[in-house]
Formats: C-alpha cells, structure tokens, sequence
C-alpha cells in the first residue's frame, strides 16, 4: 500500500503541535451557469477528454476545519451540477482543526482510501514529500487531455511550484494574498495610552506595558499556539533570517541568514540572539504579558479578544483580514491594526500556488473524475461560488461588487461554508463587507517590496533522518515551545542550553547536513 511509506513521516509529525489556523474568508464573484449543464446527465456512454463518465464517480474530497449547520444543503446544490456535467458526486470529510496535527499525516500514511485533499509544503506532511513518497498522483500529463482549460489558466511560473523531477503532482491556487506573521491590537487602546502606532517590538511592549497596567484582561490572552507566534517573531524581526526546510514549520523551525544565503541552513537555537530572546520571553511573561496557564489553556487569543478579554492576538496578516468583521462586529469601538513583523527588515515574502494545492490521491479510483472536478471549481464561477461562498440568496448576496451577508441569514440554520481556500481564483474574487478594506492598498503597497521566498520547489526528502525528526519534534514540544513562552523550570540561560544539548542529542546536526545535502543542486524557481 502506497501510503505505508509515509508511516515513518507521519509519526513524526504526529508529535508536532498543530498551529495552523484558518485562512480568512473568501470572496465571491457573480453567478454564472457558464460552461454547466444545469439539466439532466451525461448521455450514456459520454466522454469528456477521452475519459468515459458513463459511470458515475462517488469522489471523496477531505478538507480542514468543521462541518456548517448547511454544508449538505451546499453540497447538494454542487452535486446536482456535477452529476450533470461529469457525472460525479463529492463527499466532504472534515479534519476539525485541532486534529490536523495527528489525523493530516495519517490520512495518507493509513492508505485510506480518498480522491481530493488540501497539501502545502508547510503542511505537517509537506507537499514534496506526499509527491516523492508515491502518496499523489501525477497529473502532468493528465491536465492537457483532461483538464485543459484549467492547464491554461494558471501561469508556468505556478506550475513550476508544484513540480517534483519535473512533473506536476497538485493544482494551485491563483488566488494572491500575503500571510506575513504579526500582533493584531486595538487602536482604541492606542490612542488611550497616547500612542499612534505600532511598528516595533519596543512599540508592542510599551502597549503591552500599558495594557497590563491599565486593564483587567492581559495583551495575548491566548494559548500553547502562541509558542510558534513568539517563534516567529524572533525569526521575522532578526535580520534576514528566512524560515528554511527541514523541520515542518509548525514547530521550532531551521532558518538561512538570507535569501543569498540559502544553502546553508541552520537552527536558531544556537545563536545569541536565541538566547536573548529567550530571556525576554521569560520577561513578558513575567509582566503578565499572557496568562499563567497558557499553555494549557483551549481558548485562543482571537476568541478572547473578540470577547473584551485580551488586548490582541497573534496571526498572519490574511487572516486577520478576514477577521475584521467579526472582530469589529463583536467590539466595534476597538479599530483593529496590525503590527507585521518581517515588515521593517524587508522579508515581506510572495506566496504562490504551491503553498495552497489541491491534490490527488494515488489511493484514488477516479483520479481523471477528481481533475475534472477541480477544474469546474476553479474555472466556472457558478461552481467557485458555492464552493466558496455557498447558495446565492441564503449564505450571501452581491450588491454593487461587494459580497454581503443576507438580511434573512440566521447562522443557526443558514451557517456553514467550506475551508476551500486552495481552489480560490483572483478572477472570481470580489471584494466582501467583512474583509478590511485596507487589503487592497496593504497588498498593493507589498507587491512593490516582496522578496521571493529562495525554498519554492525545492523538495525536501526527510527518508534519511525520520528518527532524527520525531526526536527533535518531541523536544520542541517538551521544552522548545515553553522557551517561546517564558515557562521554563530553569532560568532561560540554562534552559537554553539544556535545548541546545538535547537537539544535539535528538540529531539536529544530521537532519542540518541533510538539509544542506539535499540544496547542493538546487536553483530557486524565478
């Protein structure tokens, strides 16, 4: 069975924490029955590039987070095109988010049988390595006899991201956004304390100094997924270090000094700046900077802040986009801004499609059906609406080119939607009233400043040190992430060094040496 392949893989990753959140809302364009037969079936014996629909295909599609109170209304409105069309209907699983830490990397290590799935190379099981391992379906040659329209609408550039030895293993998405990390914070709070904005980390602890003085909820009131934040704060704010492969980036991850750099490859954790960052992490926390109990705690600084209970949340700019009604809708007084940390070093990275893919697994029975479906979503806007938006009328409406909540819209009954953000279009996005408006100028303004991130296409295969792996994994959850969080045993000093020591114990310099091994030959994808 393919998919035993990944075992060692997906024990490894099974020890991570999974701190992946939630892309934001999506944004929808106009219905349109362009290109949809919206009546009856496939004639008996039908072909549709040289594949035969004559049988239907029942394709199960797995995406993360839960299930909406009307998702099955949604998908029986897709399923009635796609029975149509290619005669084909889609089950959707759900992986709850919190279960994406354990249940992502065994559903292709369990050979499971499935047809779609989400991938990224920052996933817990990283996009390569599903296509070095067999788990995926290569679908290069698949896309010009099946696919075509959906080949042509994507650029090279985007398809050279998906490539593993020169083939094509996942679809990505054309959808453009920038999910650089930082600190959402209250303006209203800002401008209490005499403040105007926040663009330092000296600018965010005299905020935080002044909430912890002045309010009754701490800054971050958050949890254990603040530890990977806190990481990548350190990591965004010093110098040009740039997160590098090898060890999955939901946990205490191996950087390059810079883009020029990108060969050589090494862990934080032995540098001084580590050091020093570890001993103000125990600092904040000492100030009360976030609760005593975080890292037990389940409620996640968003929840809290929506609720009046924390003064900010740590997240990626996308993310907090998306949120921007929902915060404002719960606490309209509080002007939410946002601090990006790799801004003022200049490491404002592009995404490409790579990074949210649509793949196929080799466990497939109808891997031509599953392309084909694909392409629909992604090519015909009146399937990219209701995989994304839901059903014209009940989830939302379009007034002047904005997408709106209905007037009639109760969530008990009418909530729901898909976490199918890597079938998203900038062709068929449009603008929604609880997206930030100042996406469109944020965005514009980094796309004169971005730097391409030196790592797309480059595959790492982790066969060689899985053991390594699992062991740093298991150290990064028994001490890396503490450090992150001020709650070490030991003064930070000597916490850091018992890391360094257990790293080096753990296998740290192999899985380098692999790392580096494996970049000898590769040239980033311009």
């Amino acid at each position: 069975m393919k998919g035993k392949k990944l075992l060692g893989v997906a024990l490894a990753a099974t020890m991570s924490m999974s701190l992946l959140g939630a892309c934001s809302s999506n944004n929808g364009n106009e219905p349109s029955n362009t290109g949809s037969n919206n009546g009856g079936t496939p004639t008996e014996g039908a072909a549709t590039g040289g594949v035969d629909i004559s049988k239907e295909a029942k394709l199960v599609y797995y995406l993360w987070g839960g299930e909406g109170v009307a998702n099955k209304d949604i998908l029986a409105e897709i399923n009635k095109k796609l029975k149509a069309d290619i005669n084909a209907t889609i089950e959707v699983k759900y992986i709850d988010w919190g279960d994406i830490a354990t249940k992502y990397p065994l559903l292709f290590a369990s050979g499971e049988k499935f047809d779609m799935s989400h991938a990224s190379p920052g996933a817990q099981v990283s996009y390569y390595t599903l296509a070095s391992q067999d788990a995926l379906v290569d679908i290069t040659d698949m896309l010009d006899t099946v696919a075509p329209k959906l080949k042509a609408a994507i650029s090279e550039t985007a398809w050279k991201g998906t490539m593993f030895n020169g083939r094509i293993y996942g679809v990505p998405s054309m959808y453009s956004e920038y999910t650089p990390a930082g600190y959402a914070y209250r303006s209203d709070l800002l401008k209490k304390y005499g403040m105007e904005e926040i663009t330092s980390i000296e600018d965010m602890e005299k905020y935080m100094d002044n909430v912890v003085a002045n309010e009754s909820y701490p800054p971050i009131n958050g949890n254990a997924a603040d530890a990977q934040n806190m990481f990548r704060m350190l990591v965004d704010t010093t110098g040009m270090w740039l997160n590098a492969p090898g060890i999955s980036f939901s946990e205490l991850n191996l950087v390059t000094e810079g883009p020029e750099n990108y060969k050589k490859v090494f862990h934080p954790a032995f540098t001084p700046e580590f050091e020093a960052w570890a001993v103000k992490m125990r600092e904040w926390s000492d100030k009360g900077y976030w609760p005593k109990d975080i890292l037990s705690s389940q409620v996640g600084a968003n929840t809290n802040f929506q609720a009046a209970n924390s003064a900010g949340y740590l997240t990626h700019a996308q993310d907090w986009i998306g949120k921007y009604g929902a915060d404002n809708a719960a606490q309209p007084d509080a002007a939410p801004n946002f601090y990006t940390f790799a801004e003022a070093n200049g490491k404002i990275k592009r995404k490409i499609g790579v990074e949210n893919s649509t793949v196929i697994s080799t466990n497939s029975a109808n891997p031509e059906r599953a392309l084909m479906a694909i392409e629909k979503f992604m090519t015909d806007p009146s399937y990219y609406n209701l995989i994304q938006y839901g059903i014209e009328g009940r989830q939302y409406e379009i007034v002047d080119g904005v997408k709106k909540t209905p007037a009639s819209f109760n969530q008990e009954k009418d909530g729901g939607g898909f976490a199918a953000w890597s079938l998203r279009t900038d062709e068929y996005n449009l603008p929604m009233d609880s997206e930030n408006p100042v996406r469109k100028s944020l965005y514009e303004e980094w796309d004169k400043v971005a730097i391409n991130d030196p790592y797309v296409g480059f595959s790492f295969d982790p066969k060689n040190v899985t053991t390594e792996l699992a062991a740093i994994s298991n150290v990064n959850m028994q001490l890396g992430n503490q450090l992150m969080l001020g709650k070490t045993s030991k003064d930070p000093v000597a916490a850091v060094a018992e890391y360094r020591e257990d790293l080096k114990k753990a296998g740290i310099d192999k899985v380098i040496a692999e790392v580096e091994a494996q970049l000898a030959n590769f040239e980033p994808i311009q």
